[in-house]
């Protein structure tokens, strides 16, 4: 029996032999499951993860210190996946019956994420749901997703296998890694093997960037918060379900705290006068994932999805 098995970007990952059902765009209903079988030993699934505290169950302790890096300031460092997901019925709505419905928070936010049910959180479909109003969309963009709501997602970048934005990515279901060092913050996504640099060495942000996906990020320290500074994106960057989008104008700041071992805050301030008529600003939380590691995950393999899509 395989432990952990390793699906394409369009499916959500099974990490159990029972694995769960979320489907995260209509095209994830049309297509079905097409696995990769893995060998257990080769992942290293189960394999304890050193220096995490446990309580005297064995369970791990959420609320002890962060570790501290030599520097003195918060470590980053571990896998992470969204801190509130997707409540098991909800994984079932189209994206226009998931715009029009408040996520319930989770229960589980004195535990780690479960490594084998890493879910989609619970701003996936609309990062702007805990908004009052909704996100400030300009009038040309509240075109474009209500559009991309109704068509459920159709041209949505994840679904083509393109890399998602650093913002899209902590709500989606798949495992993110963190390695920090006193000068540079690695993330690393399983989905696609993808990566973003945050360096922390003083740099400025350049002034003419070439625009990409993950843009530049440079960060600086406010007391125990890393404060990240991120420009450089690309035009129409895709960063929940519903298709709201960050553009080439768009400043992102992330303010970023780990208030305790198992737990990462990302207080998020989006500055894109060309897509929003003002600036906004949500919480994306995290939870920390031990006692596994990150699994090839590469969207083109055996991929179907368009196919079924034209």
């Amino acid at each position: 029996m395989n432990w952990r098995l390793a699906s394409r970007c369009s499916e959500p990952k099974l990490r159990t032999p029972q694995g769960y059902a979320a489907l995260v765009t209509a095209a994830f209903v049309v297509v079905g499951a097409l696995f990769a079988t893995t060998d257990l030993a080769a992942q290293w699934v189960k394999y304890p993860t050193a220096g995490v505290p446990r309580n005297r169950d064995g369970g791990v302790n959420m609320s002890a210190p962060a570790p501290r890096l030599a520097n003195g300031k918060p470590d980053f460092s571990g896998i992470w996946a969204a801190g509130e997901p997707y409540v098991p019925d909800q994984h079932q709505l189209t994206p226009e019956q998931a715009a029009n419905r408040r996520e319930p928070r989770s229960s589980k936010d004195n535990k780690p994420v479960d490594a084998g049910e890493i879910n989609g959180g619970r701003q996936m479909s609309d990062i702007g749901i805990d908004l009052q109003g909704g996100l400030p969309y300009q009038p040309w963009l509240a075109a474009v997703v209500k559009e991309r709501t109704a068509n459920k997602a159709i041209d949505d970048p994840h679904v083509r296998c393109l890399p998602d934005n650093f913002l899209r990515a902590y709500e989606l279901p798949h495992a993110l890694k963190f390695v920090h060092t006193s000068n540079l913050l690695v993330l690393l996504n399983e989905m696609n093997a993808g990566y973003r640099q945050v360096f922390t060495d003083g740099r400025p942000l350049p002034k003419d960037p070439v625009p990409s996906w993950q843009g530049y990020s440079s960060g600086k320290w406010s007391g125990d918060t890393l404060v990240i500074d991120t420009i450089g994106l690309r035009d129409d960057t895709w960063i929940d379900w519903n298709g709201s989008v960050v553009t080439e104008q768009a400043k992102a700041r992330e303010e970023m705290r780990r208030p305790d071992f198992g737990h990462l805050e990302i207080r998020v301030t989006v500055d894109d006068p060309k897509a929003y008529t003002k600036p906004w600003t949500v919480v994306l939380k995290q939870r920390i994932v031990v006692d596994t590691e990150l699994i090839d995950e590469i969207c083109l393999e055996n991929e179907r999805s368009l196919k079924h899509l034209k």
